[in-house]
């Protein structure tokens, strides 16, 4: 699924000589030199022949074409686009340039500049999925699920099991937490692309049953994708991830230590690690694991599993000094102060309790799990 670069294009004739020329023998095959060197990946050698052009024919269409294809290729997107620009001056609605040339204000971040772009060329060729498949990722990622969806739609109306449109509405349903619509597409792409079983693809279905909370069978994708990159990040945490919410801590902590191996100073996966630890009743070794993440930098779920350790040892003072530490840090989050109400009621001081989570509320933050709380330990005074 690389880019499509026009080396892989016939392009058209070049225009002012008649055929059968000198001139316009020795521009053809210089064309077809560049573009061979250019699917090669001299880069250096392609440009030198298309610059060879230009001294035959100033502002040849091949050539300008060509030297944006070099560019493109390089990253280069600002000397891609001038040549690009260039040939469109002279040679209104070229379709490769125009290609070109949106691809490099896609790469730059540009979508509304790039789909102005590819809007000309499908004028020209309507039908082309290469470029429709293109504009509907370029609207995606303006947050247009319209005429995205639209355009993904159009192309599997001609192709059927087009993979980058399957891919795309994935994506798309996905970006906007319409996950089973996204299960739908991926899973359909996997079932018409088996052979090219894409690690991303397996990996985003994982994604889904994750968040749908249906993690056994997000566990089977994510083992399908370890089984061809052993050492896939994305893989590795959510498999990780789907056996904490299977509530297998056990299991969990042999893939969050699999990413340490790898990235041992991920507070993140850290703090994830120390949590999993703590879950399983080993204290000492989460607090190894929360102390490596506060080393690296301030962690406040990291601080919070050290708290929660004291908390679960009996040492209530402490837990509760800690607690009121991290809400002078994080006023507005509810979670802290259930923990610490919890640790005044396991002291036998139920009333500060119920002073710490109308504190919560006084300042007009709504929770659920706090009001819950709340009307529980009133009801039982």
């Amino acid at each position: 699924m690389s880019d499509i670069y026009f080396s892989e294009i016939e392009l058209p004739q070049p225009e002012g000589f008649s055929a059968g020329g000198k001139s316009n023998s020795e521009i053809s095959e210089l064309s077809k030199q560049g573009y061979q060197l250019l699917k090669e990946n001299r880069i250096d050698a392609s440009k030198e022949a298309f610059s060879k052009i230009l001294k035959i024919e100033e502002n040849n269409n091949y050539a300008l074409v060509g030297l944006g294809d070099c560019a493109r290729k390089q990253s280069k997107f600002a000397e891609a686009i001038d040549n690009y620009s260039k040939c469109l001056l002279f040679h209104p609605g070229n379709n490769y340039a125009l290609f070109g040339l949106a691809d490099c204000y896609k790469a730059l971040g540009r979508y509304e500049k790039a789909i102005e772009i590819w809007e000309q060329y499908l004028v020209h060729d309507d039908r082309n999925i290469t470029v429709l498949t293109r504009v509907a990722d370029a609207y995606r990622k303006t947050h247009d699920f319209k005429k995205s969806k639209e355009l993904y739609r159009r192309v599997l109306d001609m192709e059927s099991d087009n993979a980058y449109a399957l891919i795309g509405l994935g994506h798309l349903h996905y970006d906007f937490k319409e996950y089973k619509d996204a299960l739908f597409y991926w899973t359909q792409m996997l079932e018409q692309h088996a052979d090219e079983a894409d690690i991303r693809v397996l990996t985003s279905i994982g994604n889904c049953h994750r968040k749908l909370r249906t993690f056994d069978k997000g566990v089977d994708y994510f083992k399908r994708a370890l089984e061809i990159d052993p050492k896939n990040f994305y893989a590795l945490f959510g498999l990780a991830d789907c056996y904490r919410g299977m509530n297998q801590q056990f299991r969990s902590i042999e893939y969050w230590n699999r990413i340490l191996e790898i990235d041992p100073k991920n507070k993140v996966i850290l703090t994830r690690a120390g949590d999993a630890y703590r879950n399983t009743g080993d204290y000492k070794t989460a607090t190894e694991y929360y102390n490596k993440a506060m080393d690296i930098d301030f962690d406040i779920y990291a601080a919070l599993g050290l708290a929660l350790i004291c908390k679960g040892e009996g040492k209530y003072d402490e837990a509760v000094e800690r607690l009121r530490k991290l809400i002078n840090g994080d006023p507005k989050n509810f979670r802290l102060y259930i923990d610490l109400a919890d640790c005044f009621v396991r002291m036998g001081q139920k009333e500060k309790g119920v002073d710490v989570l109308r504190s919560f509320l006084k300042q007009g933050v709504k929770s659920q799990a706090i009001s819950e709380m709340l009307a529980k330990l009133e009801k039982e005074k």
